[in-house]
């Protein structure tokens, strides 16, 4: 018997999961979480064999989550959510999830992906494991140049286009040029986006 810990902020969501997976004979959900922080705290108490967790949720998120279990080797961790854009892909990837997979999953799909994740295998929705092998097929794209990194550090400082333009003595709208090649390099299309992205991939130092 394979045994499963639900984790995600939203209780409707738990038990939907929940009657999927117990509809088959070799899955057991052994506890459910709503948060980060209770997910780390239940999964050290029961130590399932396969985690499925949401990404975005109150407190600690499901990447924080992700790199604490992993860490401490308590169980395979397959992201769950209806988030597929590069930078959450690659976020959950880095933190060690075993798997991510979307929510419109079938109950076959997902009930295969944590009999994968508990033999060690990964596994990816096919939309998202073309945007991970795009993105690692096309690594010369992230290269940011002096100034698109520089833009970028300000941004993750919580400054404003026309404060990024005072700080580097440029026009705002130089900054924005430079925002959206940015965009562009890094696969994303908006300022948090690229900012995550691009300190995942060490390229902000």
């Amino acid at each position: 018997m394979i045994t499963v810990l639900l984790v995600d902020d939203h209780p409707v969501v738990r038990a939907g999961l929940r009657g999927m997976l117990e509809a088959e004979p070799d899955l057991t959900v052994v506890g459910e979480a709503g948060n980060g922080d209770e997910a780390v705290t239940v999964a050290r108490a029961l130590r399932p064999q396969v985690i499925l967790m949401d990404l975005r949720m109150p407190g600690l998120d499901g990447v924080g989550a992700t790199e604490r279990i992993v860490a401490e080797s308590i169980s395979a961790v397959v992201v769950l959510t209806t988030y597929e854009t590069d930078s959450d892909i690659l976020r959950a990837v880095e933190a060690g999830a075993s798997g991510y997979m979307l929510k419109d999953a079938s109950r076959s799909e997902l009930a295969g992906a944590v009999r994968a994740a508990s033999r060690g295998e990964t596994v990816l929705a096919p939309s998202v494991a073309g945007k991970l092998m795009r993105s690692v097929r096309t690594p010369a794209k992230l290269g940011l140049s002096a100034r698109e990194t520089d833009v970028l550090r300000l941004v993750a400082q919580g400054r404003t286009n026309a404060e990024i333009g005072r700080a580097l003595h440029i026009s705002e709208a130089t900054v924005k040029t430079h925002l959206v090649r940015s965009f562009d390099k890094l696969g994303v299309s908006d300022r948090t986006a690229a900012v995550t992205t691009a300190m995942a991939k060490g390229l902000l130092g």
